[in-house]
């Protein structure tokens, strides 16, 4: 299955169907949303002779009732299946690989007026690079390691040289306030989430959805009219409207967060393939660099104004 995320078109741990369920209704006498599914009777994750877990939300995800409100058994067995500790540690090998190589870029590339287009040629043809293999992992089957390091990697290339631009010529000190914004938002979304404060449903992903490819598309639009009219466009990246802009895109990828949260839930309860952790590290990566380059415009417009 593939699901959407800011910045790419990436699947969640459900196959198939998309996020099934989200036009079935409930079954009399069965569990809430009906009783087969592939995380029920048709667990695709379950092997041969294995009991499925019960799944308390059947087809649906996203549907009202959550795991905080409800969590489902654990399956039988755990041996090959992902658990926290593989989402943990495979996240923290894809970060460590970005941060790592944006330090160097930030070290290596440098941005005085003799270098900066060489450093931005260099920054450019990375994230290009990684746009097209975190387009072609988004529609894998099954995750290929290799890949997602290879794209933590060209991002991190790419990160540092912008990060450094912003830090060096336009708004000193803003690549380490925008890592410790888009840390608070991480752990602010983790508790709120945790807390039941925020409850993934059908009706949530749905307007996450809605609100990002009309965050994506009037974006596209601005970056059309800067190219062929010259300046900034039509000023969503500037300016008073630049603000609310990167406010708004802060907060699309909190909410992205919370559906990567509820993915790797999922993932875990339902008994997804241990290799199923570095989809979920793959997700939450991207999410995490699409809240830190917001938060680094906006802190550039910001200080850029003073």
């Amino acid at each position: 299955m593939r699901s959407s995320n800011p910045v790419f078109s990436r699947r969640g741990f459900s196959r198939d169907n998309g996020y099934a369920g989200f036009g079935q209704q409930p079954q009399a006498g069965g569990p809430a949303g009906g009783t087969q599914t592939q995380y029920a009777q048709g667990n695709p994750y379950a092997g041969a002779g294995q009991q499925a877990p019960t799944n308390p939300y059947a087809t649906n995800p996203y549907a009202q009732q959550d795991l905080q409100y409800g969590a489902p058994q654990a399956p039988v067995t755990t041996a090959g299946r992902m658990t926290m500790d593989d989402v943990v540690m495979r996240t923290a090998t894809t970060l460590g690989t970005l941060v790592v190589t944006a330090a160097l870029a930030w070290a290596l590339l440098p941005v005085d007026d003799a270098n900066i287009s060489k450093s931005y040629g260099i920054a450019i043809g990375a994230g290009l690079i990684a746009m097209v293999l975190g387009l072609v992992q988004a529609f894998k089957r099954k995750a290929s390691p290799p890949l997602i390091l290879t794209y933590a990697a060209l991002e991190g290339v790419f990160l540092g040289v912008v990060s450094s631009v912003v830090d060096n010529r336009i708004a000193s000190g803003a690549a380490m306030q925008a890592v410790l914004g888009t840390m608070a938002v991480f752990i602010g979304v983790l508790i709120a989430y945790k807390a039941g404060w925020i409850r993934v449903n059908r009706r949530f992903y749905g307007f996450v959805m809605a609100a990002a490819m009309g965050f994506l598309l009037l974006t596209a639009v601005n970056l059309l009219f800067a190219v062929f009219g010259g300046g900034d466009g039509l000023g969503f990246r500037s300016g008073g409207l630049g603000i609310v802009f990167g406010i708004v895109g802060i907060l699309l990828g909190a909410c992205f967060l919370a559906l990567d949260f509820k993915q790797v839930e999922d993932g875990i309860a339902y008994g997804a393939p241990k290799e199923e952790a570095w989809l979920a590290a793959f997700g939450l990566t991207m999410t995490l660099v699409w809240i830190y380059l917001e938060f680094l415009r906006l802190i550039a417009i910001l200080q850029g104004n003073d």
